[in-house]
């Protein structure tokens, strides 16, 4: 049956090999890309190739605003019948600064803004747009374990402090440094899993939502904010652990999101799925407390952008 799946994150890295295995593996699927500015038109048009069913929508995840109206359009288009019916969600973008500074134009610190806002808000509204059975998908990360097993002390585990304070520029000590912009970033991610436990307690019956950790994967674009040194090291020296068990080359990450958003991997809802595996996640990210207070806080703060 012919369904549509909204995917962020589908330009480059192990986004834009899940998205090829997606069309590949699942010759009924119409694939919206969510992409900045212009670069929608020409990704859709290389994703099209061999017959594939592509289109975009532009959006910048780091406001609200443009993530709204994105959200909006593709209402308008599902309703008109210009897209099959929607059946999947993938909220693989993401972002890690070299600070816990950056604030974008709706006041909000910039990661946790794209890693944890953006999704939340195309979750919400698009729920009453998903046709059972559906699956939303987060790419999260085991940096929020904050342990040497997981990233091997390259990134500083999760901070958590109240939300409205971890929404804010400024949350963690040293902020202006790669470090509080790490620290931001696995958070995030903590909060992406603590939302996607969330999601499967709220959601209707047959959307189902599971977190996706690709592990440590060299070479992809995530640290692009990062300086020149940390760059070139992500790009020319760490692929080469992509050899070992400590990292996922970033054709096999790709092909592991796409197993998941596809239903190849069983991961029932609230899952949490390291590369092939349904497993647990941190023990810490089973707090209800948090999760609630998560959830009023990103409610408050998107329920002016999702009217």
């Amino acid at each position: 049956m012919r369904h549509t799946i909204v995917m962020t994150g589908a330009s480059r890295g192990l986004g834009r090999v899940a998205a090829a295995h997606i069309l590949r593996r699942s010759p009924d699927a119409h694939l919206l890309v969510v992409a900045r500015g212009s670069s929608g038109a020409p990704l859709a048009a290389e994703l099209r190739e061999g017959g594939h069913t592509v289109s975009y929508v532009s959006a910048d995840l780091g406001s609200l605003d443009s993530v709204r109206s994105a959200a909006t359009e593709i209402r308008g288009r599902l309703d008109r019948g210009e897209l099959p019916p929607l059946r999947g969600f993938v909220g693989n973008a993401g972002t890690q600064y070299t600070n816990a500074m950056t604030e974008g134009p709706d006041g909000f610190e910039s990661t946790f803004t794209i890693n944890v806002l953006a999704n939340h808000l195309f979750v919400r509204l698009l729920q009453d747009r998903f046709v059972a059975p559906a699956r939303i998908v987060i790419t999260a990360s085991d940096t929020h374990f904050g342990d040497f097993k997981h990233n091997m002390g390259m990134v500083p585990g999760p901070a958590w402090k109240s939300p409205d304070v971890l929404a804010r520029p400024g949350a963690f000590p040293r902020p202006d440094t790669v470090a509080g912009g790490r620290t931001a970033y696995s958070t995030s991610k903590l909060a992406a899993i603590y939302l996607v436990h969330a999601y499967a307690r709220r959601l209707p019956a047959g959307i189902d939502a599971v977190a996706y950790n690709p592990g440590f994967v060299p070479g992809t674009g995530l640290t692009r904010n990062a300086g020149p040194a940390s760059r070139f090291a992500m790009r020319r020296i760490l692929p080469v652990m992509a050899l070992t068990p400590f990292a996922t080359g970033r054709r096999a990450a790709g092909r592991y999101l796409a197993d998941v958003v596809l239903g190849t991997t069983q991961a029932p809802t609230g899952s949490y799925v390291d590369r092939t595996r349904a497993t647990r996640s941190s023990e810490e990210s089973y707090d209800p407390q948090r999760e609630g207070e998560l959830w009023d806080t990103v409610e408050r703060f998107t329920a002016a952008h999702a009217t």
